[in-house]
C-alpha cells in the first residue's frame, strides 16, 4: 500500500473462542460446539458409570471468553456446573460451587462439570509464562478444581470418583459441519467481491444474520470480546444448571457507550 501497488487487503475473522467483536460468530465455532458436545457426552457416560459420587469434568477452549463452554453446555442439556472466565469462582459458602456440586451428586448420584480453560484466574493468579504467540499461559484450572472436589468430599468421609477430560485441539480439528461449510463459502465469496469492488483494509463477517464489511482497525480495537455475565447466555446457564450465580455486580453503561448484542447461533 505504501508503494502504491494495486493490492487489496481482505480479512476473515478466525477464532475458535468466538471472541472477535461485532460478528455473530466466527467460522468453525458451531462445529467446535458440536464436537465439544461429544466430549460432554463422554464425561456424562464416565460419571454415570461411577455412581454414586461419579463426576465428569471436561475442559474446553476459552482463554478470556466462555462462549464455547456456555454454548456447548446449553446445547447438551446434560451439564450441572459451568465455569467461565467472566464469572468468578466461589469454592465454599452459600454461593460455593463445592457444596452445590455435592448436593447435585446426592440428588442424581453423578454430575457433569464444563469449564473454560481461562476460568479461575482470580483463584490461581495470572501466569507470567508467555508462549511463542504472545499469549499468557493459563492456570491449570481443571486439575485444581478436580483436587478441590476430591478434598471436599473427603471432608465428609466420602470418595468422589472423578474423570477429567481435556480434548484440547481435537474440538477444533474436525471437519466443518454443514452450517460452517456454507458460512465459509459465503465469507470467501464476499471477501473476493469486496476486493474486486475496490475495498481494502476490511474484514467480512456475519452481523445480525447479514454478511457485512467491517474496517479492520475498528474490528481489532474492541477485540477480543467477552461474554456478558449479565446477558441472556449466562442467565440461561444458571437457569439450566441451578448453580449459584456469582456474577460480579452489574455496572451501568454510559449514555454514549455502544452496547452490542450477544452472539447467536442463528
Amino acid at each position: 500500500l505504501e508503494e502504491g501497488l494495486n493490492v487489496a487487503v481482505a480479512g476473515i475473522p478466525k477464532t475458535i473462542d468466538n471472541d472477535v467483536d461485532y460478528i455473530d460468530r466466527s467460522f468453525g465455532f458451531s462445529t467446535a460446539v458440536e464436537a465439544a458436545q461429544a466430549g460432554i457426552r463422554t464425561a456424562k457416560t464416565e460419571a454415570m458409570c461411577n455412581v454414586p459420587n461419579g463426576i465428569g469434568i471436561i475442559k474446553l477452549m476459552g482463554r478470556s471468553a466462555g462462549f464455547l463452554a456456555a454454548f456447548a453446555a446449553l446445547g447438551s442439556g446434560d451439564v450441572d456446573l459451568v465455569l467461565v472466565p467472566e464469572v468468578p469462582i466461589v469454592l465454599d459458602g452459600p454461593d460455593g460451587i463445592l457444596p452445590y456440586l455435592r448436593r447435585r451428586v446426592k440428588e442424581h448420584k453423578f454430575a457433569v462439570v464444563v469449564l473454560a480453560e481461562g476460568a479461575g484466574e482470580e483463584l490461581l493468579g495470572m501466569s507470567e509464562e508467555v508462549d511463542d504467540g504472545g499469549n499468557r499461559a493459563k492456570p491449570k484450572i481443571g486439575r485444581f478444581i478436580r483436587g478441590e472436589i476430591e478434598d471436599y468430599f473427603e471432608g465428609f468421609g466420602e470418595t468422589a470418583t472423578i474423570k477429567y477430560i481435556d480434548p484440547s485441539y481435537t474440538v477444533r480439528s474436525v471437519p466443518a459441519n454443514g452450517a460452517d461449510s456454507l458460512y465459509c463459502m459465503q465469507l470467501a465469496q464476499n471477501a473476493v467481491h469486496g476486493a474486486m469492488a475496490g475495498l481494502t483494509g476490511f474484514s467480512v463477517g456475519l452481523v445480525n444474520n447479514r454478511i457485512v464489511y467491517l474496517p479492520i482497525p475498528q474490528l481489532v480495537a474492541t477485540s477480543p470480546r467477552t461474554m456478558s455475565p449479565h446477558g441472556t447466555t449466562w442467565e440461561r446457564i444458571v437457569a439450566m444448571t441451578g448453580q449459584p450465580n456469582t456474577a460480579p455486580p452489574k455496572v451501568e453503561a454510559r449514555e454514549d457507550e455502544l452496547i452490542l448484542p450477544e452472539p447467536s447461533m442463528r
